[in-house]
């Protein structure tokens, strides 16, 4: 290999060997041992050794980094053969946004961040062949350096036509697809994606890591083109780019994964000690929205989180608590969804028009890169570790709403389609609004008759918050003094804690804070858990559950994640009483039966509730005696008489019947009419 190189490349392997000898030998010596066969320079060293030698690796990349190859090649270790030299911290000239890659840029070594949205299964690929010619036995090499395997066209003796492949050197590949970051774009801009090429390590499992769907990375790597293939065979004029990944950085994305120096945490310690701690957090939570104190509240808790348990039979109970926002248009629902979406370093904001069951959970698509099928992520996946902001979640389709039962609960995206079965990873804080089918909510009415949303998917939501519009002069005179100032001055109300310093104060808290719940929190819990269980009303046998065990894991989860945000590894009594105030408040505007003046939980589960459910069985009972007694052709105004007799009103039967017919149990055979079926 070395015979072929000319005067100028044994000058850089010569000044590569000086410089990794340098800088990176104990490095390279360590990462063999460790058996990882590559060494990552920064590009700041390089250009401070030799900076013709930097300026030739941005100008000729591919020539620049074998003769680094080279030169570490001949070092004196055991099992040197195929180590990489990776590159980072390239100057910023380098950093090219997807969309501005142009034929110009093809052989230059660029930069660029985006999302992983496509992930292809790691297959080995061809880099090299050795071909026997079958008439003089001469070896003939061919190197393999695009999509098509090469064969050798003519031997040295003259002979044209088949050679018998004697090897092949194979690499691991895997091909992503990057796509710029929301962040980036402008206006009616549509993402644009690019196909990176990996191989080697950075397909090895440690670095497969970095690379899942959602994942936001940085790049470095060489533009190459791949020309198109036409259906009759013959190469297009026209080329695809691709990037031949060189090095491969994850982004900070997560409140795990955010910095923070001594300096901060100084000020977060102090910060947490602040008596009026609650206060300042949740007034610089979303201050230019007015009023909502109780929503903020949950929503703090909401970005900080409880503790996320795994069993030892491996029943996994999550920490993550998902809060539904239902209410008037115009009260400020999507302002505050975009907020806590900027403020979670990984937070997704997406509208219920606007997607589909794919676009939330995960779709299998042609993979035209590397030939077959490929999963690519929805929302909730990318956002994972992060909070997913969904507005009118009324307007999914059913479909849609139905692929979420899993990904709120057990927070798995499981999916079954063209050979592919995979269960998807999906840690995502769900903060979800909707609208009122009829305009404005309905305080005494079932919520899951007002929201176009199953009982079953409503119910995973550990909060649901009304957010009403009432005419009230005094708050409509503060609101709107509020909204005005903001007008005539948009930094008027400047938080009391930066956006910044509140993202590392949760994250902070996330990351090191892990409380566990004293007896007496556990103690006020359960006291309050089995008051609210025989609190219950009772209606013709039919007895209201006020709360259940959902509710019950909801508080414990507010109940650690209350601690957390006060820095405390215990959760303690007073932590329990704020969770309580939060699920009551919330019990309350949904939950309450204005039949009963009780609490019923079925009114948000089942969308019944126990004294419907009591109606239902009165006159179901009515119908099968008047069946015995008049025959098929039950007369509806003998129901509504007998109903009368035994407390229900007709208004009453009427919304019964309804229901029943709906559900298919009766139907009119004619008009006053009803038959069971």
């Amino acid at each position: 290999m070395q015979e072929l190189v000319n005067v100028d490349a044994s000058e850089q392997i010569k000044k590569f060997q000086e410089f990794l000898e340098s800088y990176y030998y104990s490095q390279i010596v360590e990462n063999l041992r460790k058996d990882n066969k590559f060494v990552v320079v920064d590009f700041a060293d390089l250009s401070k050794f030799d900076l013709d030698l930097a300026n030739g690796l941005l100008e000729s990349p591919d020539d620049t980094i074998k003769a680094a190859e080279i030169a570490i090649a001949q070092f004196d270790l055991e099992n040197i053969a195929g180590f990489k030299v990776r590159f980072k911290n390239l100057p910023e000239s380098q950093n090219i946004m997807i969309r501005n890659i142009r034929s110009k840029h093809i052989g230059r070594l660029i930069y660029a961040e985006g999302i992983v949205r496509q992930k292809s299964d790691v297959r080995p690929q061809v880099t090299a062949a050795k071909f026997e010619c079958p008439v003089c036995g001469n070896i003939i090499n061919v190197l393999q350096l695009n999509g098509s395997f090469k064969e050798p066209t003519k031997c040295g003796c003259g002979r044209k036509g088949k050679f018998v492949m004697l090897s092949k050197e194979l690499v691991d590949a895997q091909g992503i697809v990057l796509e710029e970051v929301p962040e980036s774009l402008e206006g009616g801009e549509q993402p644009k994606r690019i196909n990176i090429f990996l191989k080697d390590d950075l397909v090895s499992p440690l670095s497969e890591k970095k690379t899942n769907p959602g994942s936001k990375v940085s790049i470095i790597g060489i533009i190459k083109e791949v020309p198109i293939i036409l259906k009759t065979g013959s190469k297009s004029t026209t080329f695809d780019i691709i990037v031949e990944a060189n090095h491969i950085e994850t982004v900070e994305e997560t409140f795990y994964e955010v910095k923070i120096s001594e300096e901060d945490e100084q000020k977060i310690i102090e910060l947490s000690q602040d008596p009026e701690l609650y206060s300042k957090l949740v007034n610089s939570l979303a201050p230019s929205i007015y009023g909502y104190g109780k929503v903020k509240e949950a929503l703090l808790l909401q970005l900080v989180g409880g503790v996320r348990k795994v069993r030892s039979d491996k029943v996994v109970s999550r920490g993550d608590t998902h809060i539904l926002l239902v209410g008037d248009p115009g009260s400020g629902k999507s302002a505050m969804l975009k907020r806590i979406s900027v403020i979670a370093p990984k937070g997704r904001y997406v509208s219920g028009r606007g997607i589909s069951g794919a676009g939330l959970t995960a779709a299998v698509v042609k993979d035209e890169f590397l030939k077959g099928w490929s999963l690519e992520a929805g929302a909730l996946v990318l956002a994972s570790n992060g909070i997913c902001c969904i507005d009118e979640m009324d307007k999914m389709i059913s479909e849609d709403r139905a692929a979420m039962h899993e990904a709120l609960e057990q927070q798995t995206v499981s999916i079954s389609k063209a050979n592919i079965q995979a269960t998807l990873i999906s840690r995502t804080t769900v903060l979800a609004a909707a609208n009122p089918k009829f305009g404005r909510f309905d305080p005494f009415g079932i919520i899951a008759e007002q929201i176009n949303m199953p009982p079953t998917l409503i119910n995973r939501f550990d909060l649901i918050f009304p957010i009403k519009d009432l005419p009230d002069e005094a708050r409509d005179e503060k609101m709107a003094s509020h909204i005005l100032k903001l007008h005539q001055d948009p930094d008027f109300y400047e938080p009391e804690i930066s956006t910044e310093f509140l993202r590392k104060y949760i994250a902070y808290a996330k990351q090191k804070v892990v409380p566990t719940i004293t007896n007496n929190a556990l103690q006020e819990i359960k006291e309050f858990y089995l008051k609210m269980r025989t609190s219950g009303s009772e209606e013709g046998g039919i007895k209201a559950i006020p709360i259940s065990a959902r509710q019950l894991e909801a508080l414990v989860r507010l109940t650690e994640a209350t601690a957390r945000l006060r820095l405390s590894d215990k959760a303690t009594e007073s932590d329990a009483k704020r969770a309580i105030g939060l699920i009551e408040y919330c019990l309350m505007e949904v939950g309450l039966d204005k039949e009963t003046g009780k609490i019923d939980i079925d009114r948000i589960a089942t969308g019944i509730s126990a004294s419907q459910r009591s109606h239902i069985i009165v006159i179901k009972d009515i119908i099968t005696d008047l069946e015995n007694k008049v025959g098929k052709a039950i007369p509806i105004d003998d129901v509504i008489a007998e109903a009368k007799s035994k407390g229900v009103d007709e208004g009453k039967v009427e919304e019964v019947l309804e229901k029943l017919k709906r559900v298919g149990e009766i139907f009119e055979p004619r008009r006053g009419f009803l038959s069971k079926i």
